[in-house]
């Protein structure tokens, strides 16, 4: 018996001396898995620290977070959203790109469309609303990509251009970003709850270019479509909420993130920071500065809150860093005779 005591005796000694730093640092890093849990892992930047991966890494560890039940609508939603989302591409022998001009009235550089259209086709008609725009477009089987343009956007490159550019990618070129500024998620409503949660609340602009599927996934929803139609307006809740820079951002984000660009083909400049992008005027226009534009590889958006943040994302096309821009805007009518002049040397760049 004695021995035994002698043996099991310094076991309990030794333990009895481990030093306080190993009790806190535990205390500590047990702390931080809760937090990480009970905040969203996303804006804790302390998870760098334990993980060269970052907060996936930690996300991993932690114990799936509470899903909330769907809602009868919801549910009916997404049914229609997964089965149009996973039909077979069914490609006609004629592929062909719908442009699609959203415009209050005659089109000013329709003489410069009637250029770049020369290729293959005419122009199209027009019509007041982008959903009403789509659902005419949708009528041809042969349509397979839509473009949304306004009165004052211009082509940057020749017809095969466009057409290789967005025909032989399977992605959809829609502007979604994440804004925590005022002009973004400061629009949000909880009205919107508990479909459209402030997570996923994005921002972009509205000059989309997307797939036959996508379009048919927007003539389809009424229930997402309702909350920005009453929810997302001037004055809601003492606040200004635009819903065509937020609809369709935060709805292709909820429901198939990765089949987006996340940045539109359409080319604006908004570095003089007003309310508008800039307006070139006939004076602005030369070969260099279409040089300049076709030549940007990255997307670049700005926040709204007080850090400015600057978010920059490549031009990826099929795996590889390309141009980011088919399209640009706002050019003024004044403009066109020298876009004329120019086109046939800018469109061979």
């Amino acid at each position: 018996m004695k021995d035994l005591q002698i043996l099991y005796a310094p076991r309990q000694r030794g333990h009895l001396k481990k030093p306080k730093w190993i009790i806190i640092l535990i205390s500590l890093v047990s702390l931080f898995l809760v937090c990480t849990y009970v905040y969203p892992p996303q804006s804790f930047s302390a998870c760098y620290i334990f993980s060269s991966q970052g907060c996936k890494a930690l996300q991993s560890w932690l114990p799936p977070a509470p899903t909330r039940e769907l809602t009868d609508d919801e549910i009916a939603s997404q049914v229609v959203i997964r089965d149009i989302l996973n039909m077979a591409s069914n490609m006609s022998a004629n592929p062909k790109i719908s442009f699609l001009f959203l415009t209050p009235g005659a089109l000013p550089f329709e003489k410069l469309w009637d250029k770049f259209f020369q290729v293959i086709w005419g122009r199209i008609s027009m019509v007041d609303a982008e959903r009403r725009l789509l659902a005419n477009a949708l009528k041809d089987p042969d349509n397979q990509l839509f473009i949304l343009l306004s009165d004052s956007c211009i082509p940057l490159r020749d017809f095969d251009y466009v057409y290789n550019y967005l025909m032989y990618t399977n992605t959809s070129f829609v502007d979604c970003f994440e804004d925590p500024g005022p002009h973004g998620s400061g629009r949000y409503s909880e009205h919107m709850l508990p479909e459209v949660e402030k997570k996923y609340f994005r921002k972009g602009a509205q000059w989309f270019t997307i797939r036959r599927k996508h379009a048919l996934i927007i003539m389809a929803d009424s229930l997402y479509h309702t909350k920005f139609r009453d929810y997302c307006r001037p004055g809601m809740d003492g606040r200004n909420c635009y819903s065509n820079e937020h609809y369709l951002p935060t709805f292709f984000h909820m429901i198939d993130p990765s089949g987006i660009s996340n940045w539109s083909v359409t080319h604006v400049d908004w570095s003089e920071m007003k309310w508008n992008p800039k307006s070139y005027q006939a004076k602005d226009v030369t070969y260099e500065l279409i040089r300049n534009i076709t030549s940007i590889v990255d997307s670049v958006h700005v926040t709204s809150d007080a850090k400015r943040e600057i978010q920059i994302q490549p031009c990826m096309w099929n795996g590889r860093q390309r141009p980011c821009y088919l399209f640009a805007r706002k050019f003024l009518p004044e403009t066109l005779e020298k876009l004329l002049e120019l086109f046939p040397k800018y469109t061979s760049i």
